[in-house]
């Protein structure tokens, strides 16, 4: 760049800043959002594949869970990890819908290159791709169907088809249904107050509920009682162990008596933290932090069970379930602060035994055991049953579901059509390029099965046209065909498909606005052996010592 009447350039960047402006931005950044598309697109459907994530520490991830693999792999990309926002998104929202969401997002953008090169402005197709948004959410409104708790079990079989639970999904959601109606309030389920609990060994099927808590922890001495009836908890946030300085000290002693009395001192500030507990009336201790031998050895003599080093989480779902105050002092204990509950046990589960608190005063707070073959198992069958969990609760709060299997999408896309002649302008261009990328769900659903994508596309529009109950129709994945998704029992929330379609489209016009990519030049790693400062050579640092 050179100013006017001389030869000298004007250097505004800072050299080695990369930029790129115009198409070629708009292309780089369309090219990344799709090839996060890719990644999780063979995922996608009842029939979807698994990948296998393994991390810098060698630690491997089975999953088709796409805000799992998005999340796992590394994205440097700008344009790219606004579309893995878009998965954070979906997730936090609905827990499903993950990479519907993705692949929609990847799919807008590659529709909108066409209308690019043809010289449509991006602004055009931005604001023809709101009205489109808008639209496809109104005719989602007007095909869902009212949901009902026969409705809930399906919802829950429809998230877990294709998950890797081994055909449990029958058995699975029986149990999620009753835990979410169990933690229900006023038709707000808080899937918060679900706690699942992962143990290895048995068979998926071996999973089971309980109406309380299961804390993955055990008695801290084994002369403590294993069962507890009536209990009354004391939580405490606190350490029961004598608190160390928080400045160095060094205490100077010279008499053997003296060094007698201070560890005298010690064991009576100990045993007076016992004394507080049976003074309150507690006979169950959950603590946060550690528990001293010594008051361990107090509270077995006092019949008292104690737990140490809990989960904040878990901390929290006693103190929710049992109506206890969380301490962080323990001589302000009171008796007003304890928790309630029938029964306190510690029950051997496989190897390992874990804390049963059942019977609570508060029951909005159940427990999930899962029991698999292997470490791997149940972690993706926790991650199904997440997502499961959070699409019965919000079936269970909208009340309102739609058909699965590529149903609505190709309704919308069949109304979008004829909804953008009545818009007109360069706008129906982009109202239309919305429309085609909706075919990609049904599309890569039937791809994935390995079925002919082009003839299932075929039969689903004709199914829409010419059927009273078209808007129900999806693909069956056994045969190819059309079928009524409603009496087929494939039915989703209907918030997971409206969060898919809001969150792709505000991605995608993010995307499409961005004309201009400046990247500064990432400063180089030190060195230390180029820098004498650093002890490089000749310093007598690390050079002058080789």
């Amino acid at each position: 760049m050179y100013g006017s009447g001389s030869n000298q350039p004007i250097i505004v960047l800072k050299e080695g800043t990369e930029r790129s402006k115009d198409k070629e931005a708009q292309f780089n950044n369309i090219a990344a959002a799709k090839a996060v598309a890719d990644a999780v697109r063979s995922t996608l459907g009842p029939k979807g594949m698994d990948k296998m994530l393994v991390d810098s520490i060698g630690d491997v991830t089975v999953t088709n869970d796409g805000v799992t693999i998005l999340k796992e792999i590394d994205v440097q990309h700008p344009a790219a990890k606004m579309v893995v926002e878009v998965a954070k998104t979906q997730d936090d929202e609905c827990g499903d819908g993950t990479t519907t969401a993705v692949v929609l997002a990847g799919e807008l953008l590659k529709q909108s290159e066409s209308l690019i090169d043809a010289n449509v402005h991006p602004t055009v197709i931005t604001n023809g791709y709101k009205l489109a948004a808008a639209k496809a959410v109104e005719v989602l409104n007007d095909i869902a169907v009212q949901s009902n708790d026969d409705m809930l079990k399906k919802v829950s079989v429809t998230a877990l088809t294709g998950k890797s639970v081994g055909g449990e999904d029958e058995f699975l959601s029986d149990l999620i249904v009753k835990a979410c109606k169990a933690v229900e309030e006023n038709g707000v389920v808080d899937t918060e107050s679900i706690l699942m609990e992962k143990k290895v060994g048995g068979v998926i099927s071996d999973s089971y509920m309980i109406e309380g808590l299961v804390i993955d922890k055990q008695r801290v001495h084994p002369r403590m009682p294993k069962v507890i009836k009536n209990a009354k908890i004391a939580l405490f946030t606190t350490q029961m162990e004598n608190k160390k300085t928080e400045v160095d000290a060094q205490i100077s002693i010279k008499a053997p008596s003296a060094m007698q009395s201070f560890l005298d001192q010690e064991q009576e500030n100990l045993k007076a933290m016992v004394d507080k507990v049976v003074e309150a009336g507690a006979n169950v201790v959950f603590c946060q932090k550690g528990v001293d031998d010594l008051v361990q050895h107090y509270m077995a003599k006092a019949g008292i069970f104690c737990c140490r080093r809990l989960k904040q989480s878990d901390i929290e779902a006693v103190a929710k379930a049992t109506g206890g105050k969380l301490v962080g002092e323990i001589m302000e204990l009171k008796p007003s602060d304890l928790g309630v509950a029938e029964q306190v046990e510690e029950r051997d589960v496989g190897t390992d035994s874990m804390t049963f608190i059942t019977g609570c005063k508060n029951p909005k707070a159940v427990s999930i055991v899962i029991r698999g073959g292997t470490e791997h198992v149940i972690d993706e069958v926790e991650r199904a049953m997440y997502d499961a969990i959070r699409v019965v609760g919000v079936a269970i709060e909208d009340g309102k579901v739609v058909a699965g299997a590529g149903a609505p999408e190709i309704e919308v896309e069949l109304r979008l059509a004829k909804y953008a002649s009545t818009v007109g302008g360069r706008e129906q261009l982009a109202i239309e390029a919305f429309s085609r990328a909706l075919e990609i769900i049904p599309w890569t659903i039937a791809e994935n099965a390995g079925i002919d994508s082009i003839d299932a596309i075929i039969k689903l529009k004709a199914a829409h046209e010419m059927n009273e109950n078209g808007k129900y129709f999806g693909l069956n994945l056994a045969n190819g065909e059309a079928v009524d998704m409603l009496a087929e029992d494939v039915v989703e929330p209907l918030r997971v498909k409206v969060q898919a379609i809001n969150s792709a489209a505000e991605v995608a016009n993010m995307i499409l606005r961005i004309d201009d990519v400046i990247a500064s030049r990432r400063a180089p790693p030190m060195n230390p052996m180029a820098d004498p400062s650093l002890g490089g050579p000749g310093m007598g640092g690390i050079g002058g010592m080789m």
